[in-house]
């Protein structure tokens, strides 16, 4: 098994010190950090992802696969969704595309969300990720 990337292990670190409903204000919080899209990017031009029960959009920078760049995209009123896009957006950018493609592809079921989320949305992460890695291969 290969290691999770230091960014992504410190995230899920920070769910596994908090139990119960702060598990959801933790992820509220990540939703209130997702990034938000540069000036050049518009979500016309990013790629859907419908496992999501709400409108995400995700684009992949593969132009350096050094310093991959991730960039999300969903609505304020889906703050699971943009949870779980801040998530992958603050533990995955900027890395290499071997590191991102090295992450467990069930990484998140160690957030310990699985309890609190229906598995239609815990899903919806899990698309994310694969599609991340599609673009990346």
């Amino acid at each position: 098994m290969t290691a999770m990337p230091a960014a992504l292990a410190e995230v899920v670190s920070d769910f596994q010190e908090v139990q119960g409903q702060d598990k959801l204000q933790l992820l509220l919080e990540f939703a209130n950090e997702l990034p938000p899209l540069p000036g050049d990017l518009e979500e016309a031009a990013m790629e859907p992802v419908p496992e999501c029960q709400s409108p995400l959009f995700l684009h992949v920078d593969t132009n350096d696969r050094e310093h991959v760049r991730l960039y999300f995209s969903a609505p304020p009123e889906a703050p699971t969704t943009r949870g779980f896009a801040a998530i992958l957006a603050a533990g995955l950018d900027d890395l290499t595309a071997e590191e991102i493609l090295g992450v467990p592809d069930d990484f998140y079921s160690d957030l310990g969300l699985a309890a609190l989320i229906s598995p239609l949305r815990l899903r919806g992460m899990s698309a994310m990720l694969a599609r991340i890695k599609n673009r990346l291969r």
